[in-house]
């Protein structure tokens, strides 16, 4: 019974590192305002990257950040916000 447990512990981390490593982001939009992006991932976490990204749908959405964004004291106001808001600035799609 041990072994089936380790077992499935993993294939469950080795699947899990083969789709990390598998997966892209998506590329920057050309010519989006840096300015903009800050200011619209001060109002949100992941807003300003999600505008880098071209917006488009939640494929180019940062998904974990946005909904951690919810949470008061870490996200906004908080932490995330600061984060977000100069990763967006730098250009950064997430």
């Amino acid at each position: 019974m041990r072994w089936k447990k380790v077992t499935m512990l993993c294939a469950a981390l080795v699947l899990t590192a083969g789709l990390t490593f598998a997966w892209e982001p998506p590329a920057k939009a050309p010519n989006r305002n840096p300015n903009a992006a800050m200011w619209l991932s001060i109002g949100h976490p992941a807003l300003g990257e999600w505008y880098n990204a071209g917006w488009g749908g939640w494929q180019n959405c940062n998904r974990k950040k946005f909904f951690l964004g919810f949470i008061p004291g870490y996200g906004w106001p908080g932490y995330l916000q600061v984060r977000s808001a100069i990763t967006a600035r730098r250009g950064g799609t997430w």
